[in-house]
């Protein structure tokens, strides 16, 4: 029986995953990652490292990517909600340059896998929102680039309507542009 409902997307390697939630009067029990039904559906993946972050309404993280060492990720948010972002950065793409966004909730339990040649980010739509990614590689901080998350040419449509204030870091207000980044992946 499958406990996961693993949709493609129109970006090659990225997964809207529902798992099945079982609850009752007690609460309920989820569960979020299968190695066996993942590979399964082609997911083949082998994660190093865990990461959690917490925000305030408003926190907009990212676009972030690793430049020598890229990161596939399985995220999903556990309190809270947050409109979840990639942006393709492997050159031979069809969707090279294009973004995909994605509400994940504490409510819904979707999960976003985003492969390896993808900038991430994410803006929290409530406070005290907990966010978890699994990465298939380590984070190097000499290794890190970004991208600016209102670029003009990517067009992403953040759900900016009921945030009264974006919060973010002066590093991630002033990446560069998509057209000046001069980089992409080669995978």
């Amino acid at each position: 029986m499958d406990r996961f409902n693993i949709m493609e997307t129109d970006f090659e390697g990225v997964y809207i995953i529902e798992p099945t939630v079982h609850a009752d009067h007690r609460g309920y029990f989820v569960k979020t990652y299968d190695e066996e039904e993942f590979s399964a559906k082609g997911l083949d993946l082998k994660f190093v490292q865990d990461d959690q972050s917490c925000s305030s309404k408003g926190v907009l993280r990212g676009l972030h990517f690793q430049k020598q060492h890229p990161q596939g990720k399985l995220v999903r948010v556990i309190r809270g909600k947050v409109f979840d972002v990639g942006v393709d950065l492997r050159k031979n793409s069809k969707t090279y340059g294009k973004w995909i966004g994605v509400i994940l909730s504490e409510e819904n339990k979707k999960q976003l896998f985003l492969p390896k040649g993808f900038a991430h980010g994410l803006l929290a739509l409530e406070d005290n929102t907990i966010f978890v990614y699994k990465v298939d590689e380590f984070y190097y901080p000499g290794d890190e680039g970004g991208l600016r998350f209102d670029d003009k040419d990517i067009g992403i449509e953040w759900p900016l309507d009921k945030i009264d204030e974006l919060i973010m870091t002066e590093k991630d207000k002033n990446w560069e542009s998509f057209e000046k980044l001069n980089f992409s992946y080669d995978l």
